[in-house]
């Protein structure tokens, strides 16, 4: 490894020497208006072809993209990002037809004197202001949907989880009837033990230990994030929901389910995307059909198998989760 970097290394330099030769030799070319005329059209072309790219993408490609927030809170950041994308948008779409159209019209020609400019207060700003005005705006709404999500009032009465992060899986931990979490420490994990849960604290022996998440329809869930050993993210991408997991502390986000699994599966938006991306997966040799499900994954890479590292959540009735959740045996139970 360390003999191809070198060879990487000397690669560059070569090619760096061999760049700065071909400059110094462009002093004596002179460009003619043939060639002017030509660069200008490459340039109307390259605009074309860049528009064509944008729409391909923003249309045919769309197939890859999330389907609408299945959480209430995250709607917020889906219109976040549809105000983002839509001002980016517009201001690229202009930018870049005004570099490549103006780049085309001054051509060089020898009947033509270029002209200085100085500059224009008004123009100053108007750029200056107007993108100030517009980060104010983006900025507040963000820190206000980060609150949103990152504090839960006492009177909401959310359902807290704790999610335990680990090379390379995850587990789960529902506060029993007291809807409080024990205290856990990785000096406690041992055996089936292995989210290190404080046994001798009294509100650890309700709790319940499971390996995939269940949650119901329209209550709050506080999420609690720990992690074993490197830094992990919890991310539920259907949810618009993202947490780092950090070793030594806790961290935390919330939100509310609004669909259920089998409502989303149904989604006229969630069934177009799923038979397009088996589409995708059929003309790539996939033998095995995608089916939506949620599912929390790891979004910083953290060791080799970090690909593999996800978690399946279920989101159902009320009833259900609660039919679920009375089955699963409580820590006392389990570590004896």
């Amino acid at each position: 490894m360390l003999a191809l970097f070198y060879i990487f290394i000397g690669v560059a330099i070569g090619v760096s020497f061999w760049q700065i030769t071909r400059i110094m030799n462009f002093r004596s070319v002179i460009a003619t208006d043939k060639d002017n005329n030509f660069q200008g059209k490459m340039f109307l072309g390259f605009l074309a072809f860049l528009y064509a790219m944008m729409i391909y993408c923003l249309i045919w490609m769309n197939v890859i993209m999330l389907p609408e927030s299945a959480s209430i809170e995250g709607e917020h950041d889906d219109t976040l990002f549809d105000i983002s994308f839509w001002l980016i948008g517009i201001a690229q779409f202009i930018v870049q037809f005004l570099i490549f159209y103006f780049t085309f019209k001054y051509r060089g020609k020898k009947e033509n004197k270029a002209k200085f400019f100085a500059d224009s207060h008004k123009l100053e700003l108007i750029w200056t202001v107007a993108p100030a005005v517009v980060l104010v705006v983006l900025i507040g709404y963000g820190l206000w949907q980060w609150n949103n999500i990152m504090y839960v009032a006492e009177d909401e009465d959310p359902l807290v989880i704790e999610v335990y992060a680990q090379q390379f899986r995850w587990d789960a931990r529902y506060a029993g009837d007291d809807n409080t979490l024990g205290l856990g420490n990785v000096n406690f994990i041992k055996g089936v033990n292995t989210m290190g849960v404080d046994m001798g604290d009294e509100f650890s022996q309700d709790d319940k230990q499971v390996t995939e998440l269940h949650l119901p329809k329209g209550r709050k869930v506080l999420f609690k994030f720990r992690s074993q050993d490197v830094l992990h993210s919890a991310y539920m991408p259907h949810f618009r929901a993202q947490m780092n997991c950090v070793p030594g502390m806790v961290t935390q986000f919330a939100f509310t389910p609004k669909y259920t699994t089998e409502e989303m599966r149904q989604n006229k938006e969630v069934v177009a995307k799923v038979d397009g991306i088996n589409k995708i997966r059929k003309e790539n040799g996939a033998e095995e059909s995608y089916e939506f499900d949620y599912v929390l994954l790891c979004n910083k890479i953290c060791g080799a198998s970090h690909y593999n590292m996800q978690m399946k959540i279920v989101v159902e009735t009320e009833e259900e989760f609660n039919d679920w959740l009375a089955k699963q045996p409580t820590l006392a139970e389990t570590i004896k």
